[in-house]
C-alpha cells in the first residue's frame, strides 16, 4: 500500500466542513432534511440524494458522532491507502449503504448521515488492520478494531431510529475493499 504524508488529511477536514456546513444549513432550515436525505420510495424522483444524504446528519449527537469516527478512522485508512483510495472507499461504501437502504430501509423514512461511508472505512480497517486498538466509549480501555466494528454493527440493530442497513452496506463494501488492500499489501498491518 501506498502511504501519503499528514497534507491527505485534508480530504477529511474537508468532508467534515461540508458536514458541518449542511448540518448548520438544515438546523436552519429543517425541511431540506426530507429534500436532501434518502427517502427509498422517492429515490428515482430525488436521485441527487443518493449524494446529498450523506452529508445531512439529523442531531447534534449524530454528527458529533459521525464525524469523530471520520476523523480517527479515517485518517488512520487514509495513512494506509492515500487521498485518491481514501475518498473511493467513503463515497463508494456510501453509496452501497444507501442501495442498501433503499432495498432494506423503511420506505417513506429518510436516510440521512455519513455512516456508511464511515463503516465502509471501518470495514476495510477490519480486514487490513484487525488488531488496531480503539476507544469505544463507554469502555475505560481499547478493543480491536474487529471488536469495535461489531459492537456497532449489533447495536445499530437494537436502538430504534438507526439505518443499520446503511451501516451493514458500508460495512459489506468496506470488508471487499478490504481483502482488495490487504492481498495489495500482502498481510494485515496489525496481527
Amino acid at each position: 500500500m501506498r502511504r501519503t504524508d499528514s497534507s491527505g488529511i485534508n480530504a477529511i477536514l474537508f468532508l467534515i466542513a461540508l458536514c458541518l456546513l449542511v448540518f448548520a444549513f438544515t438546523s436552519l432550515r429543517p425541511e431540506f432534511i426530507g429534500r436532501l436525505g434518502l427517502t427509498p420510495a422517492l429515490v428515482l424522483q430525488r436521485p441527487w440524494t443518493l449524494i446529498t444524504s450523506m452529508f445531512v446528519h439529523a442531531n447534534l449527537t449524530h454528527i458529533l458522532f459521525n464525524m469523530i469516527s471520520l476523523f480517527f478512522l479515517g485518517s488512520f485508512f487514509l495513512r494506509m491507502v492515500g487521498e485518491g483510495d481514501f475518498l473511493k472507499v467513503f463515497f463508494f461504501g456510501g453509496l452501497a449503504g444507501n442501495a442498501l437502504y433503499i432495498v432494506l430501509g423503511p420506505a417513506m423514512i429518510p436516510g440521512v448521515g455519513a455512516s456508511g461511508a464511515i463503516f465502509a472505512i471501518g470495514g476495510a480497517l477490519a480486514i487490513t488492520a484487525p488488531k488496531l486498538p480503539v476507544i469505544v466509549f463507554p469502555l475505560p480501555v481499547p478493543v480491536p478494531l474487529w471488536g469495535a466494528m461489531t459492537f456497532f454493527l449489533v447495536i445499530g440493530l437494537v436502538i430504534p431510529g438507526i439505518a443499520w442497513q446503511a451501516h451493514l452496506g458500508g460495512f459489506l463494501f468496506g470488508v471487499l475493499a478490504g481483502l482488495y488492500y490487504k492481498k495489495r499489501r500482502g498481510r494485515p498491518l496489525y496481527y
